[in-house]
């Protein structure tokens, strides 16, 4: 059921061919980011697309509040930007650093010669477009239709996905999403977010040092998210 709610495109890069990714490779300016930089935003329009060599990218809109809703959490190995170029419109949302990252830059050009270029690359593109869409519109009923502990226990499982690549010396995985960036992607306010965090912690499910966060007991998380 997690599939459902999960997007990466980082088999991206290593399906292609290997001439197909030297061109991908050489067309690539990396440009390192600070964190909390954005990276393009919403309305502007797209001189070319980005791959994240490390680091993590949050991709949210702003609603007429002015709070943020995440979307989605980019990690290592991914590509994003180029939905806007394949469709010849400006940036649908924001993008921003959520740690320091380096980040390639294809430019629009070299971006449209290479997908000229590469069957292969087109191919993975289009998979990768509707795959992201299914999970958009999967995670846009879930905002609506589950309650906010079920959604906080659903997005704690899909950062645990998200941080699993990044390991550590003791091989435990730890969401270290900051706490007003976790309530924006539940669709929560920090009381509320701080609140069920804490009664989580209390019935064993997840520990918490500082902004850290481990899951425990992934088993009853995945039944606290209404997902068996």
């Amino acid at each position: 059921m997690m599939s459902k709610f999960l997007f990466n495109n980082q088999y991206l890069f290593n399906e292609l061919p290997l001439y197909d990714r030297e061109m991908l490779r050489k067309a690539m300016q990396n440009k390192n980011y600070r964190k909390n930089q954005a990276i393009f935003t919403d309305g502007t329009i797209p001189a070319g697309i980005f791959y994240l060599k490390t680091g993590k990218v949050k991709k949210y809109k702003v609603d007429n509040d002015g709070r943020e809703q995440i979307i989605y959490i980019y990690s290592t190995g991914e590509f994003f930007g180029y939905s806007a170029i394949l469709s010849n419109e400006s940036y649908g949302d924001t993008t921003q650093t959520i740690e320091n990252c380096v980040i390639a830059f294809i430019s629009k050009e070299d971006f449209l010669k290479i997908l000229d270029q590469s069957a292969v690359f087109s191919r993975l593109l289009l998979k990768s477009l509707s795959h992201e869409f299914s999970v958009m519109a999967n995670l846009m009923a879930v905002l609506s239709q589950r309650t906010v502990r079920e959604r906080v226990a659903l997005s704690l499982l899909i950062l645990h996905k998200k941080y699993e690549a990044s390991t550590t010396e003791d091989n435990n995985v730890y969401i270290t999403l900051s706490r007003a960036d976790l309530a924006n992607m539940v669709g929560t306010v920090n009381e509320t977010l701080a609140r069920i965090l804490h009664n989580f912690r209390q019935d064993g499910l997840i520990l918490m040092d500082r902004r850290k966060i481990q899951l425990i007991d992934v088993e009853r998380l995945t039944h606290i998210a209404n997902l068996h």
